[in-house]
């Protein structure tokens, strides 16, 4: 990656987290959009994996500083879908709008799922419906709001022959 690229990806991240922390609690949706997911999977496919996963644990001890939980569920999720996503764009690479959308919702539910299983807040059928409906609902959610960030920010995240 050149520095121009790099330096449009800090951009874009940095925008992502400024909206997660500031567009999101106005939304108040019970499924809202993950921001903080959308900077990790548009990051962690564009850097290799240890740096992608060093990315998921920063972003996840912000999100975790925030909660009164479990404190570490969010930085052992995010670290794990970084890593992996990384791994997964030398199978999956492709700069498909399809593509792309169903791989951030995975990677929501992915962070919902283990965030759930973590937290150990919720049993029996709570967690099952929090996982198979609120989880799915709001990784939907997060997968359109993703899929509109990178058509919007298409032009700034393709790389310009020189």
């Amino acid at each position: 990656m050149n520095w121009g690229a790099t330096v449009r990806t800090i951009v874009l991240c940095a925008v992502l987290i400024f909206l997660h922390y500031t567009l999101r609690p106005l939304l108040a949706w019970r499924a809202s959009a993950d921001f903080l997911i959308i900077a990790l999977l548009l990051a962690s496919v564009r850097v290799r994996p240890g740096v992608a996963a060093l990315f998921g644990f920063v972003l996840g001890l912000a999100s975790d500083s925030l909660a009164l939980g479990a404190f570490g569920a969010g930085a052992l999720a995010m670290t794990l879908i970084g890593f992996s996503w990384s791994r997964l764009k030398a199978v999956f690479f492709a700069d498909h709008v399809l593509l792309n959308g169903f791989f951030l919702f995975l990677g929501k539910w992915a962070y919902e799922i283990v965030m759930n299983l973590v937290e150990r807040r919720m049993h029996g059928v709570e967690l099952v419906m929090q996982i198979l409906v609120w989880s799915s609902l709001s990784a939907a959610v997060t997968a359109v709001a993703g899929v509109i960030a990178l058509m919007l920010l298409r032009p700034v995240l393709e790389t310009r022959a020189a």
